[in-house]
């Protein structure tokens, strides 16, 4: 057993969880993951099963720490990073779920919102919260909850426990059961005052939410209880949490205003950090925290794409004409361009800029001699496509345009997108070495709460580059491909629409 002293992430995603043991020089250790099934109860409708993401999260840190083969003891401290907005409730005396997650891509709440914008409140909930009113975030989910299960007696009498998945894990992980969220997660609830830090009477009243549900809010860097000696065999501090974005963004170090990240996950979200002074979007951006501490608000711009990797998984799992997401590299390059066809994977809606929860997935440009390679590559551009829109958007909102882009999560790992991305963008694309930047961010964020280090900045020594994608594609041809895309764009929006 080796005596090394570590940190560990635990990084509980949409599709899986996982654990990341880290060194304190931010070299990986060892990594386990767990899969578990998707739930789609009807069209446009995405759960979870609670008890399958505890599960997951339980075993794949066991394993990961056996696989670094140390003791329990040298652990330090323990980051939790999570995929947002999915919504949870439970019995605060059972720790029994009364329904299942549901998820940060369901669209179950569209009509709850477009009641939301037709009464007169999109404008008041942007200020407020930063978020377009949208059935991503996790207001609607809870209001729905508690309107369908008829739960909102008990909810008042605090009987019940709403969380994100950060709050989720905390209360079943810890001793004691904490309720908390941190401020990052609770900012994407829509129900949370960005300003104030503190969740917002006024739309709590607007959609019915008892406070008495709702979870303690607490800095990034924060105690928030000890690990169940059952599941390591010793009370290790949980010394962190943030949502996955959010801990990407401190795994990247980018800890100076004007930094960018990119992470390619089920999802793309792009994230500036703005410094101390919420930031304010004229096309459609979120405004959202980067993270607390301290008390402290450090704020950024955010740009989601609902459909990154996710696109890669529907060509393997739905369409069944890849095996596996790595290679989908070798195929789109065995051809030299799609051949005119665009593919606009909004199968849940377009996030930023356009915002339409009635958008749905769209392939045009098809030929006869149209293929598998053609509708391959289609898919990876698609996905560099709706991020050069977040970065445009961006640089509109701030007045320059980054110096670079610096990516992370599994799809960074396709040459080709990275250097399509590059081309796309017309700025340096970065990435790092360790790929595993969302975990990274987790374990170093617990790092600082335990006082392994002082600062965030402290932590920037660790992260390393890899490659640089420099951009090659000529302006104009950039230009075609750009305004063919948004062409497409064009035919997907409305789809779903009703009348």
């Amino acid at each position: 057993m080796s005596a090394t002293k570590v940190l560990i992430a635990l990084d509980q995603g949409t599709t899986s969880s996982r654990a990341v043991v880290f060194d304190l020089q931010g070299h990986i250790l060892s990594v386990a993951n767990e899969e578990f099934p998707q739930i789609f109860p009807q069209p446009g409708w995405v759960e979870h099963d609670p008890k399958q993401i505890l599960r997951t999260q339980i075993s794949s840190l066991q394993r990961a720490v056996r696989r670094a083969g140390i003791h329990a003891e040298n652990i330090l401290g323990i980051g939790i990073t999570n995929q947002r907005e999915t919504t949870l409730l439970w019995d605060r005396e059972t720790g029994e779920c009364v329904h299942n997650a549901i998820v940060w891509q369901c669209r179950r709440t569209a009509p709850e919102v477009e009641k939301l914008v037709s009464a007169g409140w999109r404008d008041a909930i942007v200020r407020k919260t930063g978020l377009v009113p949208d059935a991503y975030f996790s207001g609607t989910k809870l209001r729905w909850l508690l309107e369908n299960l008829k739960l909102r007696e008990r909810a008042e009498r605090g009987e019940l426990c709403f969380g994100t998945v950060d709050s989720f894990l905390a209360w079943n992980l810890c001793s004691g059961h904490p309720h908390v969220t941190d401020a990052t997660n609770a900012g994407r609830t829509m129900l949370f005052n960005l300003e104030k830090q503190d969740w917002d009477e006024e739309l709590l009243h607007v959609l019915d939410i008892p406070r008495a549900c709702l979870p303690r809010v607490v800095d990034s860097t924060s105690i928030v209880g000890t690990l169940d000696p059952e599941i390591l065999g010793v009370p290790v501090p949980v010394a962190a949490m943030a949502g996955d974005q959010h801990a990407s963004l401190f795994g990247q170090a980018c800890f100076t205003q004007g930094m960018v990240k990119n992470t390619y996950g089920t999802g793309c979200f792009m994230l500036m950090n703005a410094g101390g002074q919420v930031p304010r979007s004229k096309g459609g951006l979120l405004s959202t925290m980067a993270w607390r501490m301290g008390g402290q608000p450090t704020y950024a711009l955010e740009g989601s794409v609902f459909m990154g990797g996710a696109t890669i998984q529907w060509l393997r799992d739905q369409l069944q004409i890849i095996k596996t997401a790595p290679e989908s590299e070798a195929i789109a390059t065995s051809v030299p361009d799609t051949g005119g066809v665009y593919l606009v994977p909004a199968f849940t809606g377009l996030g930023a800029p356009w915002w339409d929860m009635y958008s749905r997935g769209t392939l045009v440009g098809m030929t006869r001699g149209t293929g598998r390679a053609e509708i391959v590559r289609a898919a990876l551009e698609s996905i560099a496509f709706q991020s050069a829109d977040l970065l445009d958007t961006m640089a509109s909102d701030c007045g320059f345009r980054p110096d670079n882009l610096r990516v992370d999560g599994g799809a960074s790992a396709n040459g080709f997108l990275m250097q399509f991305q590059a081309d796309i963008m017309g700025i340096p694309v970065i990435r790092p070495r360790v790929l595993e930047t969302t975990a990274l961010g987790a374990a170093l964020l617990a790092g600082v709460g335990v006082g392994v280090f002082g600062s965030a900045e402290e932590t920037a020594a660790l992260w390393q580059k890899d490659l640089t994608f420099e951009p090659q594609m000529p302006e104009q041809k950039r230009a075609d491909l750009l305004g063919g895309w948004h062409r497409a764009v064009e035919r997907a929006l409305g789809w779903a629409r009703k009348g």
